[in-house]
């Protein structure tokens, strides 16, 4: 079966930046387009809550998706900004869920929806696919992990600058690029302040590393960042081994 028209060889090139999707066998890459169907979102507008059953996975096109938590008192903690071309919704895949958060829409948002019916039927037939999918999961525990070593571990400055290490490699971004991120919903994936959040991003922009506008951070030199953001050499060959053209190298 073949991808439907609107699967053109520039939204492949696209999808293919991201590193987990490049590494795709030719075969898996094909057999996934072909169930996709596209999708568009309303800024504002939920992808799916907290609790919702498992429909299928996902790739953001154009736009960004927001995932968080919200207490019953309406609190809400970001865990991560989705850009494209990134993947989500693979964890039900494994156990078959409920959703584990709440993904919705900064801005008009259009993504790639393979449903989880003939997903399922595509893995029972070729079972090899599962060790991708296995791959995707691993790479999300992997910058969990960092993002909980460093929640414990590290001064503010520091988680700041590495998270927007992470946002920036994790959406497959190289040189100059845009997050769409504010002030605000960035110190909240961290914990911190605004005020603490603003003091950090002044210093990193007086050093000429980002510029700071409303609702993105542009980020000028990654490899200043990355240098400000002391990373170990363990965690430069993780993001060496997921750059913008680089491929998932499995371990």
């Amino acid at each position: 079966m073949s991808p439907a028209s609107w699967v053109t060889p520039e939204l492949r090139a696209q999808l293919r930046t991201d590193s987990w999707f490049g590494s795709l066998s030719s075969g898996l890459e094909n057999d996934l387009l072909a169930l996709a169907t596209p999708r568009r979102l309303k800024a504002g507008e939920h992808l799916f809550f907290r609790g919702d059953a498992a429909d299928g996975i996902y790739a953001v096109l154009e736009g960004s998706l927001r995932i968080s938590g919200v207490t019953e008192a309406g609190k809400e903690a970001i865990l991560s900004m989705v850009e494209p071309p990134m993947w989500l919704g693979e964890i039900a895949l494994f156990d078959h869920l409920p959703r584990t958060h709440n993904a919705v829409a900064d801005a008009v948002t259009r993504l790639l929806f393979v449903p989880m019916a003939p997903l399922n039927e595509l893995l029972s037939r070729c079972p090899v696919y599962w060790r991708d999918f296995g791959v995707l999961m691993s790479l999300k525990v992997r910058f969990a992990f960092i993002g909980m070593e460093d929640l414990a571990l590290l001064p503010a400055d520091l988680r700041l600058t590495r998270r927007l290490v992470m946002l920036a490699h994790a959406a497959g971004k190289e040189g100059n690029c845009v997050l769409p991120i504010s002030q605000a919903q960035l110190g909240m994936m961290l914990g911190l302040s605004r005020q603490t959040t603003n003091q950090i991003l002044q210093s990193l922009q007086d050093q000429g590393v980002v510029q700071v506008a409303y609702g993105r951070i542009e980020v000028l030199d990654l490899g200043q960042l990355v240098a400000v953001a002391g990373l170990s050499s363990a965690d430069k060959a993780l993001l060496g081994q997921i750059g913008p053209s680089g491929r998932t190298t499995p371990g």
